[in-house]
C-alpha cells in the first residue's frame, strides 16, 4: 500500500531523515519505533503531506502524496478538540465539506463504532481521557481514510487506560477500516498491535531493523516469545545499556 523510495528531509543544514526506502504490503498496523528526535514524527509529518520531501518519492496504492490527502489521516498524541463544541461537532471537522446529510449520517455511524454515540452532544470537558482519545479517532476515521497515521496516539493517558486503548485498537478502528502506520516510543505497544515493527536510528532517520511479528492473536504480552521480541528490540534501541547489564 505504501511506498516510500530514497525518501529524505533537510530543515536547512540539518538531515532530519533519509536516504529511506521501504514498502507496506498486507500488513494491518506497522509500527515505527525509535529514540526521541531520530525522525519518526518527521516521516509521519511527510507521509502525511505535511511536509515536502527534499527528496525521494511516497505512493500510496500507486497513487504519489504531495501534500494533504484525503486518503490520508492523522490522529495525535493530543486528541485536540476544540473545547466549544460537542462530540459531535468536532468529528464533523473532519468533513465540514460534505452534504448535510451524508455528513450526519458518517458522524452517527462512527460515534457508534467508537461506542460514544450517547456522548454526541457532550463537550470535551465532561470526558475523560481514553474518551477523548476515541473521539479523535472518531474524527480521523470519519471520512474512510485507506491509511490512518498515528502519532503516540495513547501516550498521554494513564497506565491502565492506555492498555485498554491499545487491546480495543482493531475493534475501534474496524475490521474494514484503514491500513495503520504507528509512531510510537512504546515497544510493548508496537509489539502489541502490530504485524511489522521498522525501528529507526538517527538522525537522519535509517531503518535500522525490519522484524515482522508473527505471533498470535490476542498477544500475551507475558509470554516468552513476546518477552523475546521485547528483549531483542531493546538490544536495538538500548544497546550500551545492553551490554552494561550483560
Amino acid at each position: 500500500m505504501i511506498h516510500i523510495s530514497n525518501l529524505k528531509k533537510h530543515f536547512g543544514a540539518f538531515a532530519a531523515l533519509g536516504p529511506l526506502s521501504f514498502s507496506t504490503e498486507n500488513e494491518r498496523i506497522v509500527s515505527v519505533v525509535g529514540p526521541s528526535g531520530c525522525g519518526k514524527s518527521t516521516l509521519l509529518r511527510l507521509v502525511a503531506g505535511l511536509e515536502s520531501p527534499s527528496a525521494g518519492r511516497i505512493t500510496l496504492d500507486g497513487e504519489p502524496i504531495t501534500g494533504p490527502d484525503p486518503r490520508v489521516s492523522v490522529a495525535f498524541q493530543e486528541p485536540r478538540l476544540m473545547p466549544w463544541l460537542s462530540v459531535e461537532k468536532n468529528v464533523e471537522l473532519a468533513v465540514w465539506d460534505w452534504e448535510a446529510d451524508q455528513r450526519r449520517q458518517a458522524v452517527s455511524a462512527v460515534l457508534a463504532k467508537v461506542g460514544l454515540t450517547r456522548f454526541a452532544q457532550a463537550l470535551p470537558k465532561q470526558l475523560s481521557g481514553g474518551m477523548a482519545q476515541r473521539v479523535g479517532l472518531a474524527r480521523a476515521l470519519v471520512g474512510a481514510p485507506k491509511l490512518l497515521l498515528l502519532d503516540e496516539p495513547f501516550g498521554s493517558l494513564d497506565p491502565l487506560t492506555r492498555i485498554r486503548m491499545q487491546e480495543h485498537l482493531i475493534e475501534i478502528v474496524g475490521e474494514e477500516g484503514p491500513a495503520i502506520l504507528l509512531i510510537t516510543h512504546d515497544i510493548e505497544e508496537a509489539l502489541v498491535l502490530s504485524d511489522r515493527v521498522l525501528v529507526f536510528r538517527g538522525p537522519p532517520a535509517s531503518l535500522q531493523r525490519d522484524l515482522t511479528v508473527s505471533l498470535p492473536w490476542p498477544r500475551e504480552r507475558t509470554s516468552a516469545d513476546f518477552q523475546a521480541l521485547k528483549a531483542l528490540l531493546l538490544e536495538d534501541l538500548l544497546p550500551q545499556r545492553i551490554a552494561a547489564s550483560a
